[in-house]
């Protein structure tokens, strides 16, 4: 990353691989963001002129079917939600696209596939306080998926939880024939049950990761509205062609989602618009924005789709929910 000066002490330029931005220092109150009025996301007279420049806003949208109910569940759709970059959302994302999934008549397991255990947290389990989890289902031949699996408090969506026992298997598994493929067996019994599988990965390009990218079928790569975020995208891109090469032909990426995006920050505008820029229709015609309902329902253990229904965020995973069904 280079850093310049341009024109005045005032303005930096950052480039991050090529991609450039201009951040304007505090005090140069020509070029200041405006600032919230309050949670809601308003601006002191700048709404109107924030919301014409958003590129999320102006961005041409496909046009999405209502999902069709269906009366046969599975074979299911294996979806890795994946990013080596912490902090972007995999895990809310993962939870609540599983509980919109089940809105339109879908049954959803989900995998939490992090040694953080954070999937099962935002569920309401105690993951210190499980003795069996994914790790024993991966490393004991006894352990069955039905030994494991959890009903959540979500109608169809159930849960393989997770805790740091896990982070004990990337070692364990080193050692292992055809180690790649441990989790793909794993989860194989349930695959005719359920209509979605979704994992959520580690913040990480590790032996867990290559796992689950061998056991999914496409890609859910979140994607927080931020430049050090979107640098990481290439190396994940990478890896998962390297793993469609070599292990598992029918990956592919199912489609970027931008998260924790503010339209109110012009560094969010022009990553939002970068990203559009560089992947096209790739990237999902749904945002996620920025709200304070998400860390509450991480204390509720809940999705935000029970917790807060009617909530900006709830209604963006509905709509996420249909463009993955639609695809």
């Amino acid at each position: 990353m280079g850093m310049s000066t341009s024109g005045s002490q005032d303005t930096v330029l950052l480039d991050v691989d090529g991609l450039r931005s201009t951040v304007h220092r505090p005090g140069d109150d020509g070029n200041r963001d405006p600032e919230p009025d309050d949670d809601s996301g308003r601006t002191r007279g700048t709404a109107a002129a924030a919301k014409t420049l958003d590129p999320a806003q102006a961005r041409p949208r496909r046009s999405i079917p209502e999902p069709r109910p269906i009366e046969i569940h599975g074979p299911a759709r294996v979806v890795a939600l994946c990013n080596q970059k912490g902090g972007v959302g995999k895990t809310t994302s993962t939870i609540n696209l599983g509980a919109a999934l089940t809105e339109f008549g879908r049954r959803v397991l989900l995998v939490d596939f992090d040694p953080q255990g954070a999937l099962s947290v935002g569920l309401g389990v105690q993951p210190h306080h499980l003795d069996r989890t994914i790790y024993n289902v991966l490393m004991e031949s006894s352990i069955t998926l039905d030994d494991v699996l959890l009903k959540t408090n979500v109608p169809g969506m159930d849960l393989l939880p997770s805790n740091i026992d896990l982070s004990a298997a990337e070692v364990q598994l080193v050692g292992e024939v055809a180690r790649e493929q441990t989790l793909a067996r794993v989860i194989a019994p349930a695959v005719p049950d359920y209509d979605f599988v979704l994992i959520d990965c580690q913040p990480s390009l590790g032996l867990l990761t290559v796992n689950a990218l061998t056991a999914a079928d496409s890609v859910v790569i979140p994607l927080e509205c931020e430049f050090f975020s979107l640098r990481g995208v290439a190396l994940l891109i990478d890896t998962i062609e390297k793993i469609r090469e070599r292990l598992n032909p029918r990956l592919h990426v199912e489609g970027i989602l931008a998260t924790m995006y503010d339209a109110r920050t012009v560094h969010g505008r022009e990553v939002f618009a970068r990203v559009v820029e560089a992947f096209g229709e790739t990237v999902f015609d749904t945002v996620v924005t920025r709200t304070v309902r998400f860390p509450e329902t991480t204390v509720a253990g809940e999705p935000i789709t029970t917790w807060a229904p009617s909530s900006s965020g709830a209604l963006q995973y509905r709509a996420l929910a249909k463009e993955v069904l639609a695809r």
